[in-house]
């Protein structure tokens, strides 16, 4: 399995030299077979638009699957040109929370907040709910369980391709659960069955432990707990994710630091654009 990292950034794309290493693009990982390009691609930032990249001229076939709805995650939807052209096909998931997905999608792309709406994207796509559990997706074992962080539904997802495996949860505010062993929230069930036994970690780090009595309320973790949370479940690697917008290169690096001197994990900040073989 190939996880690439195509954007990695919270809330809203930044640019400058001070965010060049980890890049300012928002959430977006492309996953794909050993040897075939992406077909599985996990939510859709402003960071999608660099999978087209990866297609070398070839439209996109497959799904994207968003953890949820918030615009971060899905505001690069309508600029992933490898899957707006006529030769595309594309099956669209978001989690289940009542109306029909194409009713939310559209919600979201149409005049006058956007000028182009679901409809006017070219190819074939197929836009539709998931909800909890286990399925079979381009190949792929994908396990989804929802997990605290406000504003709708958000799942975090586990994809497995039978000898390697990667969990993802981008946004995630377990604080919202109570306070935990070390008021950063508590290593909760649906945590614990998406991680252990990973081979990556792919989690949301955008605050310190500094920063969660004042601002955990926004729906996000600390770097910290997805250090432990990587420590209960055996998974050798983390990389830390949706960072806060303001976070500098060197605050990422600062950050690192102090948790590498209390764990022998592979603690990274993965550069937009690199690549994890597992």
């Amino acid at each position: 399995m190939r996880v690439i990292i195509c954007g990695a950034r919270g809330s809203v794309p930044v640019t400058g030299d001070d965010f060049r290493r980890a890049g300012g693009e928002t959430s977006c990982v492309a996953i794909a077979h050993d040897g075939q390009p992406p077909r599985l691609v996990l939510d859709a930032g402003s960071g999608v638009r660099h999978v087209t990249s990866l297609l070398a001229g070839q439209p996109f076939r497959g799904t994207v699957i968003l953890s949820h709805l918030h615009w971060d995650h899905l505001q690069g939807l309508p600029f992933f040109s490898a899957a707006d052209r006529p030769d595309a096909d594309v099956t669209l998931l978001m989690p289940e929370q009542g109306p029909p997905a194409i009713e939310l999608l559209t919600r979201i792309m149409s005049p006058p907040f956007f000028p182009i709406r679901p409809s006017d994207l070219g190819g074939r796509w197929s836009v539709k709910s998931y909800d909890e559990g286990p399925r079979r997706i381009e190949g792929f074992d994908v396990l989804a369980c929802e997990i605290p962080h406000g504003g709708g539904r958000t799942m975090g997802l586990r994809v497995s391709d039978g000898r390697s495996c990667v969990a993802y949860l981008p946004d995630h505010g377990p604080q919202a659960l109570g306070r935990g062993e070390d008021g950063l929230g508590p290593v909760h069930d649906a945590a614990l069955a998406l991680a252990s036994g990973a081979d990556l970690l792919i989690h949301d780090a955008q605050f310190t432990a500094e920063e969660i009595p004042e601002r955990g309320h926004y729906g996000h973790a600390a770097a910290g707990y997805a250090v432990e949370l990587a420590a209960r479940c055996d998974v050798p690697r983390v990389l830390l994710f949706h960072h806060d917008p303001h976070r500098t290169d060197d605050e990422l690096d600062v950050i690192v630091a102090g948790l590498r001197r209390s764990s022998s994990l592979a603690i990274i900040v993965p550069r937009q654009g690199e690549t994890f073989d597992l």
